[in-house]
């Protein structure tokens, strides 16, 4: 069993692409990156703990590789902000891929350079590749959220669709 982690702002709508992605064995939400053990999700939320909201991902390498799951990750955030994503502000809503090991780090660096030439997006990708750090699962409330509160969820996915299909004009907006 393989192990990721990836921080694309709110955690609540990282969840359910990995989960219903073949080999995916499970998905935990939480927070990585920060200097306070334990933390809860008002403390992170506060700014001030430096924690990223991430999501925990095991998988079956024989099944899905690293690099899939960063073409499924680069879909589901904007890597032109770094203090948040969409409408959630912030530096524990940055856009970080987390690695554990050089081949990890390598197809995460190539990944980035790979969507930087494709001109998809008119400002600069600055999602942060970084070395995996101590996770710590979120409370139970934020587990599959969109399970437990599929309008809320619903209205979240439905602005990050809109804008994954025109990011140049959420970019000016």
């Amino acid at each position: 069993m393989e192990k990721a982690i990836l921080a694309g702002g709110c955690f609540w709508c990282m969840v359910q692409p990995f989960e219903e992605m073949k080999g995916i064995v499970n998905v935990v939400s939480g927070y990585t990156g920060g200097h306070l053990k334990d933390p809860t999700y008002e403390q992170v939320k506060s700014q001030s703990t430096g924690h990223t909201e991430a999501v925990y991902i095991e998988y079956d390498e024989t099944l899905v590789t690293f690099e899939e799951l960063l073409e499924l990750y680069w879909q589901q955030t904007d890597p032109t902000d770094a203090m948040g994503q969409f409408m959630d502000r912030g530096e524990s809503y940055r856009p970080v891929i987390f690695y554990y090991n050089e081949s990890q780090q390598q197809s995460a660096l190539s990944s980035k350079h790979e969507l930087e030439k494709s001109g998809r997006y008119p400002n600069q990708i600055v999602t942060q590749i970084e070395p995996a750090k101590e996770f710590y699962p979120a409370e139970e409330e934020h587990q599959q959220f969109y399970k437990k509160n599929p309008r809320l969820y619903a209205q979240e996915k439905k602005q990050r669709k809109e804008w994954a299909e025109n990011p140049e004009q959420a970019v000016n907006e």
